[in-house]
């Protein structure tokens, strides 16, 4: 028996909140169908995905995962090697842009939408609005990037509503560091590049040089900086041991605050921000109270990576959620290729007890390397019991990044990004999976492989059942690892007043049959009868059940069979 033989599990049975699970995509990549795929390609050359692409049919392909939250990654206009002039979009210089397509992450326009994702491009921001109207009528939720620490070096807006002056408009250059300059500059030293220009294209111009995005106090950032952006001022004096200067309230404040707000009243439900530590927290309470004033229901993700700063940016900051990176993505990573014991993942919960709820689990995103590289896990299935975990081990909310649950490997060397088991941000491509998966615009992953299909299919069973049940989203968790020493099977239970479950996750590529140690105290806080008999079948679909008196297995254990890299889960009560 194997999942596709479970019943399917194909509406949401609940009324409450259901468990946030946000899936990330990429438009550039996600509606591509054009397979060229030329190194270095252009957009002319590669194609590239647009906001059309992703239909009605598309958005309910993907609630049927699961879904509450689609990020769409990378639709605010960026720096970009693709010339836009006869749209009166200026060009940018190709040699301060990363890739031919430029990353998502160096803004040129906060307020419009990249031209490349346009089917018609003087409508771009029109076809925005009708990719998020899609969104809600499909049940979803709408969150996009907001990139607060840095502009492109080459910021000009074209978009910007009357009365408003771009980053730099009003600034002294001639000061490094002033409450009223949105940028930081570098008096008397003119910005050097780490590439010079090519085929005899001009050299960018910037006197004085601004300080680079990643906090580089230098006129000439190197290839490893972020050579592409420049730092906003949030009123931190980086020249002066970072003194704040908060009052009066910087320039740059207000005009982030005016970009929050202009989103928000596009119908978004909510902002995944970029490295947020790199702005005040100060900034961040001042910015979330009056967006939540307006718009009270409106979510703020933030990529966070310092557990010391956890507490600040949920109770000062106001944050939502928090990317939970070095806490149980690095533990998952670590007991997926047997640097560690899967009892570190009980550790790993136990460190963000005070921050439990906030915090956003997965298991791929557009930073990390693919499960299924061979940078990583170098195959879907062995990735699968850090999957399962992450998804069902917490109320936590969880993200899936796109191509994932067809276990996309990543290893393209497709220009700018190299063969590195990471999904390029940077260049025009075509992802396999995904343009497979899309089958000519019907979604229904109608070329892909048994196993890939089989893969999907896993990952919808897993994530509807975990919204059909109130113990996966807001029950308690049993740890049972304290009383089982095995090394590679992660055991533990979700539990509420009316239902518990037991969970199992097989780390290795072994059949496996073993004893699990349950102890009185686990019957006693689950509310289960500590006499009588149990017996359940796996959840998953793996075929496999498990039954025992409870006398019995409190003083003995119980037997339990697995497959390899075999998750499962069984109903007690």
């Amino acid at each position: 028996m194997n999942i596709t033989d479970c019943k399917r599990v194909t509406k949401h049975n609940f009324n409450r909140m259901p468990k946030t699970i946000i899936y990330q995509l990429l438009p550039r990549l996600f509606g591509n169908r054009n397979r060229t795929n030329c190194i270095n390609g252009t957009k002319a050359d590669n194609g590239c995905g647009r906001l059309n692409d992703i239909t009605s049919q598309a958005l309910a392909a993907i609630k049927d995962l699961g879904v509450t939250h689609v990020w769409y990654t990378g639709v605010i206009e960026h720096a970009t090697a693709t010339n836009y002039s006869d749209y009166g979009i200026a060009p940018d210089p190709p040699h301060i842009v990363k890739g031919k397509a430029g990353s998502p992450y160096a803004i040129k326009d906060y307020y419009d939408i990249c031209p490349d994702l346009a089917e018609n491009i003087p409508l771009r921001i029109t076809e925005f609005e009708e990719l998020v109207e899609r969104t809600r009528q499909a049940g979803l939720k709408t969150l996009i990037d907001l990139v607060p620490n840095h502009v492109a070096r080459h910021y000009v807006s074209d978009a910007r509503p009357d009365g408003v002056f771009d980053f730099g408009h009003h600034d002294n250059p001639n000061q490094a560091f002033a409450i009223y300059n949105n940028f930081y500059y570098l008096p008397q030293q003119p910005f050097v590049a780490p590439i010079p220009p090519a085929n005899g294209d001009p050299q960018w111009q910037e006197y004085p040089a601004k300080m680079t995005g990643n906090d580089c106090i230098s006129a000439s950032p190197t290839l490893n900086d972020w050579y592409e952006t420049v730092k906003l001022n949030y009123g931190v004096n980086l020249f002066d041991g970072r003194s704040a200067h908060f009052d009066p309230i910087p320039d740059t404040w207000h005009k982030m605050l005016h970009i929050m707000q202009y989103w928000a009243g596009k119908g978004i439900d909510g902002f995944r921000c970029d490295m947020v530590e790199m702005v005040p927290v100060s900034f961040w309470h001042w910015a979330i109270t009056a967006i939540k004033k307006e718009f009270p229901d409106f979510l703020f993700v933030a990529e966070v990576y310092n557990p010391a700063l956890y507490h600040d940016y949920i109770h000062t900051g106001g944050f939502d959620l928090l990317y939970d990176k070095v806490g149980m993505y690095d533990t998952l990573r670590n007991v997926i290729t047997g640097f560690r014991p899967v009892s570190d993942i009980s550790n790993a919960i136990e460190a963000i007890a005070p921050h439990r709820g906030h915090m956003l689990f997965f298991t791929e995103n557009h930073d990390e390397q693919r499960i299924a590289s061979s940078f990583f896990a170098d195959n879907p299935r062995r990735g699968w019991p850090a999957t399962f975990v992450s998804a069902t081990l917490l109320p936590n909310a969880f993200m899936l990044y796109s191509g994932q649950e067809l276990g996309e490997k990543g290893m393209d060397s497709e220009g700018f990004s190299g063969q590195d088991g990471r999904t390029t941000i940077f260049d025009y491509w075509c992802v396999d999976t995904l343009e497979r998966w899309m089958n000519d615009g019907q979604f229904d992953g109608g070329r892909l492989t048994p196993k890939e299909q089989q893969l999907r299919e896993q990952h919808r069973h897993l994530l509807q059942l975990v919204q059909q049940h109130e113990a996966f989203v807001s029950g308690e968790v049993y740890h049972l690892t304290w009383c089982n020493t095995t090394f590679r099977v992660f055991p533990w239970v979700r539990y509420t007043q009316d239902e518990v479950f037991l969970l199992l996750a097989n780390f290795t590529n072994a059949k496996l049959q073993m004893t699990l140690n349950v102890p009185g105290d686990m019957f006693e806080k689950c509310g289960l009868k500590p006499h009588g008999f149990y017996h359940a079948e796996d959840l998953m679909g793996s075929g496999k059940q498990i039954s025992f008196f409870a006398d019995v297995a409190l003083i003995k254990g119980f037997e339990v069979k697995m497959k390899p890299y075999g998750c499962m889960i069984f109903r007690l009560k």
